[in-house]
């Protein structure tokens, strides 16, 4: 089994760290544990250039960093080098049914040939790709779905973050009600959704209309540091094609679930006005008309809102199936709780470094280290911090309008989380076969 963070940024699109070149997105992957990672922007021409320069085929449709090129340190300990999958997001800006529709996709494709291929198609059709690694498109989404299985057959099409408020498939604001009126007769080609910070597999599963789809979680990451704060569990061989297959349902039991953000951590998950401070349950939205309750501007709907707007299944309801997921905090957000210090602080810094080279990397010890190992590497307070995280002892203060929520481990009052925990936990297909 491989952890995937399949969505990406690099240090062209905007609002992105300096540092999201191959060399430290490869260093960082092996610090958080993940073996595959996205590219991230395939169709800005410079940093296809930089990955042509920097990256070497591995697996078939991977690619590695050059050996000469990789970063080591005790942190990154004795982890595989990662792999890369070429990706890319995409915002389609256009008119349809009379309103503006605003939705991000993201694309997997087989080789950076596939890439280039692309790219020039979709220059040729008016897209800027040099302005920004995330390139607005003026194509429906339909139509880049198309173009691109024109282009790339055995690409792999996702809707990104699909509830975020402003730019996604089911946008409160630019988006669609259901996925046939954004993708018409090329909806079955969509096999996969990415849930976004601020939702869950559980959240999805209140629509019926999701049962079918691999629901895929992703960092979007645009700093080295925040990749797998949300991620992907695949039990495949380690290739483009079974990656593939694995995302559109074909090889059951390959794709085996994800990690999570806890969804109230997410900056759009509930109702609110980030401007006056006013963060509000979608209930307490509608029963205020969706305004302001201190400056009468329009409250910005959030996910939940959105979800509940949507769903044909009550919050209790026992869906058929819930997808397999964990619900994470970042190791150094753990670090700080336990210590009484901020996550940024050298004190925080200088902890984290000293547990990845005792212990291993991020996400090993968030899920798997014994806690007597944590503890006597990092002191009982870390471990039982560890321990409440597993276990979904937090406290949550919803994220809205674009403020990331906050997530307390040691209050004096500590809430289970509601959000289920290791639910089914997927068995290697070796444990399956032996077991």
């Amino acid at each position: 089994m491989f952890i995937a963070d399949l969505h990406i940024h690099s240090k062209y699109s905007l609002a992105t760290s300096r540092d999201c070149v191959p060399e430290m997105l490869d260093f960082w992957a092996r610090r958080k544990g993940l073996l595959l990672i996205g590219t991230g922007d395939f169709t800005h021409p410079a940093w296809l250039a930089e990955r042509l320069e920097k990256l070497t085929p591995a697996e078939e449709g991977l690619y590695t960093l050059r050996e000469d090129l990789r970063i080591r340190d005790e942190t990154e300990g004795s982890q595989p080098a990662s792999r890369f999958i070429v990706s890319g997001e995409i915002s389609s800006i256009y008119k349809q049914d009379g309103r503006v529709r605003k939705v991000h996709n993201l694309i997997l494709l087989p080789s950076l040939e596939a890439a280039d291929k692309l790219s020039r198609r979709l220059e040729a059709l008016g897209g800027n790709l040099h302005s920004d690694g995330r390139p607005i498109i003026g194509l429906a989404s339909r139509d880049l779905l198309e173009i691109t299985l024109e282009t790339a057959p055995d690409a792999v099409f996702i809707p990104a973050h699909i509830w975020t408020p402003h730019f996604s498939l089911f946008g409160a604001y630019s988006g669609f009600d259901d996925i046939q009126a954004c993708f018409g007769d090329l909806t079955s080609h969509i096999h996969a959704l990415e849930t976004g910070l601020s939702s869950n597999p559980a959240m999805n599963a209140r629509l019926s209309a999701l049962d079918g789809y691999t629901l895929v979680s992703n960092s979007d990451a645009h700093s080295p540091a925040n990749l797998a704060r949300e991620a992907n569990l695949f039990n495949t061989e380690l290739s483009y094609p079974h990656i593939a297959r694995a995302l559109d349902g074909r090889d059951p039991g390959a794709f085996c679930g994800t990690l999570e953000f806890f969804p109230e951590e997410g900056k759009y998950h509930y109702d609110g006005h980030r401007s006056c401070g006013v963060r509000m349950k979608p209930s307490a939205a509608m029963a205020a008309g969706g305004v302001c309750p201190v400056c009468g501007g329009r409250i910005t709907v959030g996910v939940l809102h959105r979800v509940e707007a949507l769903a044909d299944r009550a919050e209790d309801a026992e869906p058929p199936h819930v997808q397999y997921f964990e619900s994470l905090i970042a190791l150094r957000e753990v670090i700080a709780a336990s210590l009484g210090v901020a996550p940024a602080s050298k004190k925080s810094g200088a902890q984290y470094d000293a547990m990845l080279r005792g212990l291993g990397p991020e996400l090993y010890i968030l899920r798997e280290a014994p806690l007597e190992d944590i503890a006597r590497h990092a002191g009982a307070r870390i471990a039982e911090g560890i321990r409440r995280l597993r276990s979904g002892q937090v406290d949550i203060q919803p994220g809205y309008d674009g403020e990331y929520g906050k997530i307390r481990l040691f209050d004096a009052q500590k809430a289970p989380s509601a959000v289920p925990q290791r639910k089914n936990k997927p068995q290697s297909r070796t444990q399956a076969k032996n077991s």
